[in-house]
């Protein structure tokens, strides 16, 4: 039997949510936007909201409306993690991790808080202070982990690192773990599940991979960081032709007729001044809307198409605000979905 089982039925302002799911020794995420019930349904696992169904963990109920079982929080064993971490700024850092349990000073070397164990929550940074919380949270031994928006509190510019960081911690603490998030690169980096959760309801869960490869519908596609083309798909020889509202034509290797979208990753598009004389199916030309760096790479708008390329790449290309240039991707490379999938 798996560890966490829940079904949960909680009516809310302006829609009721849903969500029946299993979690085993795993970190699994729900993404979705802001007002989905993402921190509803941590709430209700902690104890923290009324819900009507079933929770259990190790087959134990925590829930069970139709026998009468609501286990307040105090008796449902959880580490809870805040967005904002909630530590307590006139305690120390060990004295924040003892709160959780006077057993919990060894969490202090584990997570490499020994050197900082003295020091108040305004002396540390963003990713020292979500540490004190992890360890605050792991310090009772609990049977669950829930996080809510744990790297939302961050900067960009360490984001990344704390990112890598809590991927290791939340594998090593080795027990269900679920994490709420809107950002799929968090979720897709710190879970081996993300379920989509929108307007209280699951529209798809998966691999990340499988969110990428295969998703649902065009919303999910989005959130993967993919662009959407709608428009009208016709069957071309052996290939099919999607004609956009611009008047523009891309091909897919994909089968569709009638109203379609068409899904095209920006690390599948390429980015050159004229149309190159390659295999390539597909060449839009559009003016530059944008360019954004994101690391070692830029995100190039061209058109209606955001291209994802290297640093270096644009850098030979020259490539300004608006300029033209042709935004190049294989037919193997548009998927397509039928529109209102």
């Amino acid at each position: 039997m798996d560890p966490l089982d829940f079904t949960l039925d909680i009516p809310l302002r302006e829609f009721a949510l849903g969500v029946e799911l299993t979690v085993g020794r795993e970190v699994v995420a729900l993404v979705g936007p802001s007002g989905a019930g993402k921190t509803t349904v941590l709430r209700a696992l902690a104890g923290l909201r009324r819900a009507r169904g079933r929770v259990s963990v190790d087959g134990t109920p925590w829930l069970d409306s139709a026998r009468g079982i609501d286990l307040p929080a105090e008796e449902r064993s959880v580490g809870l993690v805040f967005q904002e971490y909630a530590l307590f700024p006139h305690l120390t850092v060990r004295k924040n991790v003892e709160f959780g349990s006077k057993d919990g000073a060894h969490l202090l070397e584990r997570f490499g808080l020994g050197k900082l164990a003295g020091a108040k929550p305004r002396e540390l940074s963003g990713g020292e202070r979500q540490r004190v919380a992890l360890a605050r949270a792991l310090a009772p031994d609990p049977a669950v982990l829930l996080l809510d928006e744990p790297l939302a509190a961050l900067d960009a510019h360490t984001r990344g690192e704390v990112r890598a960081e809590l991927q290791g911690i939340l594998r090593e603490a080795d027990r269900p773990t679920l994490v709420v998030t809107h950002d799929f690169e968090d979720a897709a980096t710190l879970a081996t599940r993300v379920g989509v959760l929108v307007q209280g309801r699951l529209r798809q869960l998966g691999s990340p991979a499988e969110l990428v490869a295969a998703p649902a519908d065009p919303f999910v596609a989005t959130l993967t960081g993919a662009n959407v083309l709608p428009g009208l798909a016709r069957r071309v020889a052996w290939l099919t032709e999607l004609e956009l509202p611009g008047g523009e034509r891309i091909r897919s290797t994909d089968s569709a007729e009638g109203a379609a979208v068409a899904l095209v990753y920006p690390w599948d598009v390429t980015l050159s001044r004229t149309a190159p004389d390659d295999s390539a199916q597909n060449h839009l030309e559009g003016a530059v809307r944008s360019l954004v760096p994101v690391g070692n790479r830029v995100r190039v708008r061209v058109g209606p198409l955001t291209a994802e390329i290297t640093s270096d790449s644009a850098e030979r290309l020259g490539l300004k605000v608006g300029d033209r240039a042709v935004a190049s991707f294989k037919a193997t490379a548009t998927k397509l979905l039928r529109h209102g999938s």
